[in-house]
């Protein structure tokens, strides 16, 4: 146990680092604000406080798009500065376990490992791991058996859809919606309804407490600029205008789980049947998608009680149980 290890989970949104020494996850936005093109300004959380408020002469952006590496060189910045934080501004060997989306390219599959290996972080060995896999550990299901399970991850840009049994991937597929598109969604609406243009923050803070308004059976009150006056007013947005604007994209996702489900082999679709549904994902939190993807499936959905660090804590079980090893693997022509 003496060598240590991190367990990451690249987000579009939010990147989670699990490091065995101190037996905890870290969860930080991955975003990087670059000052005149080349000095880092801010990045992680504080990096996110400055967006939509910066100057032009402070670049920010998530350097992963749609779940793969978009910009390289910034997000091998990003990796180095979190786990300096980590380990305290030492620079300490270590093992790295990376969770990697299935339906991708194999070049977009070993841009996360050479990110590992490029960013100078003295890795001693690199491992990946299949995302859907480590979010079935991370939600308490023995993945090596021989039971078969359906995984729907909602992300931030992408939603993945897995069938695993045996740990490994029978079926998977990866749709670009996510928790971006409802927020967008969600602006259309106001904007088409009020003459009202709101930005993306208060559009993901109106998704991430609409279920709580709704019990409240209050609407959610929103700052933004007037199309016809140009002046920035309050408004009440009605909850109901809410979830109708997220419809479309729920019923994107159900049609996508049942063209999964059609294609499964009949054995695994009788298990499936029998433990329903796992939900994860940052954005599975939006109020009415589990109901959706049940009513829409007909069956039952398990929601994730830690959606946002499900992968994370898979890969802490990976790197500290010796039964789950063997779903790591390293890539061809490149492990160490």
């Amino acid at each position: 146990m003496a060598n240590n290890a991190y367990g990451i989970d690249l987000g579009t949104n939010n990147i989670k680092i699990y490091s065995r020494s101190d037996d905890n996850i870290v969860v930080e936005k991955n975003m990087i604000a670059i000052e005149n093109k080349n000095t880092l300004f801010a990045y992680g959380n504080s990096a996110f406080e400055m967006y939509e408020k910066a100057p032009a002469n402070i670049h920010i952006s998530y350097p992963l798009s749609n779940g793969v590496i978009a910009d390289i060189k910034n997000m091998e910045t990003l990796i180095r500065y979190f786990i300096s934080d980590i380990q305290k501004g030492k620079s300490l060997p270590a093992d790295y376990f990376i969770a990697v989306p299935t339906d991708v390219t194999e070049v977009e599959k070993r841009a996360f490992y050479d990110l590992i290996r490029d960013a100078n972080m003295k890795a001693r060995k690199i491992m990946v791991v299949e995302k859907a896999v480590a979010d079935g550990l991370g939600m308490g299901i023995d993945v090596k058996n021989s039971q078969g399970v359906i995984v729907v991850n909602a992300g931030f840009e992408t939603t993945e859809i897995s069938i695993l049994s045996l740990g490994g991937i029978v079926l998977s597929r990866l749709i670009k919606v996510g928790g971006v598109k409802f927020d967008e969604a969600i602006r259309s609406a106001v904007r088409r309804e009020f003459s009202l243009i709101i930005g993306g923050k208060t559009a993901e803070s109106v998704k991430m407490s609409l279920s709580k308004l709704e019990e409240e059976k209050q609407g959610a009150v929103v700052y933004g600029r007037d199309i016809v006056t140009g002046l920035p007013v309050e408004r009440e947005i009605p909850t109901k205008l809410v979830v109708d604007s997220l419809e479309e994209h729920f019923n994107t996702i159900v049609d996508n789980v049942k063209v999964i489900l059609e294609r499964t082999p009949p054995e695994l679709a009788a298990d499936i049947y029998r433990h329903g549904i796992y939900l994860t994902g940052g954005a599975s939190q939006t109020s009415h998608l589990a109901e959706r993807v049940s009513q829409g499936t007909g069956l039952k959905v398990n929601a994730s009680e830690n959606p946002m660090t499900s992968v994370a804590v898979g890969l802490s079980k990976i790197i500290n149980e010796d039964n789950y090893k063997t779903v790591a693997y390293a890539i061809e022509g490149m492990s160490k």
